[in-house]
């Protein structure tokens, strides 16, 4: 079964909705982006997260000690990085690594220390999907995400492609700029079913 990430939550209904609605992961975004909260704010929308659903705080270029307060104070089940990290840095974390990967034309990195991969679109959080193509006859060892424009009209189709570990999910869920919970329902019934 297809794993489910709603990222980019900063509610507690969307929270809620999220959870109740059965995603496996529900993400925080700490780097700077609309969708940004602070290690209080996620600490907050934090307590009300079953154990069966895994807290994951997003980051840009983060340093380890950054990771690490977040970990701790929210508290985070796993840490996702975009931007610059290097890969040896995965062994010093004390909770699994999301690494994520953007796809464009140029050679991309499928392989790393990281626990997980995430496969997104060159701007994260833009909404636009990447060219699947690019990524459909690649062999990918390690478990990994597919993510970036991805909605409930197209999340089957990148199932059915790339049979990924999980899918990722933040603005294809939301209407003018907001987390509508009635698309995070959908999304995670569509992958589910």
């Amino acid at each position: 079964m297809t794993k489910v990430k709603i990222c980019g939550l900063s509610t507690p209904e969307a929270v809620a909705t999220a959870v109740t609605s059965g995603a496996d992961y529900v993400g925080f975004v700490f780097a700077p982006s609309k969708r940004q909260v602070t290690l209080a704010e996620a600490h907050n929308l934090a307590k009300s997260i079953p154990d069966s659903v895994q807290k994951v705080g997003v980051f840009v270029s983060p340093s380890l000690v950054e990771l690490e307060e977040a970990i701790l104070s929210v508290p985070l089940d796993l840490v996702q990085v975009h931007g610059e990290f290097a890969d040896a840095m995965a062994a010093k974390l004390s909770k699994p690594l999301i690494r994520a990967v953007p796809i464009s034309g140029k050679p991309s990195q499928l392989s790393s220390q990281a626990d997980f991969l995430l496969f997104d679109a060159p701007v994260a959080g833009s909404g636009a999907t990447f060219d699947w193509q690019l990524l459909a006859d690649k062999d990918i060892s390690q478990p990994f995400f597919i993510a970036g424009g991805l909605s409930v009209e197209n999340v089957a189709q990148a199932q059915a492609v790339f049979q990924p570990y999980g899918v990722d999910v933040s603005s294809g869920v939301e209407t003018d700029g907001n987390k509508d919970l009635a698309k995070i329902k959908a999304f995670i019934e569509r992958v589910k079913a």
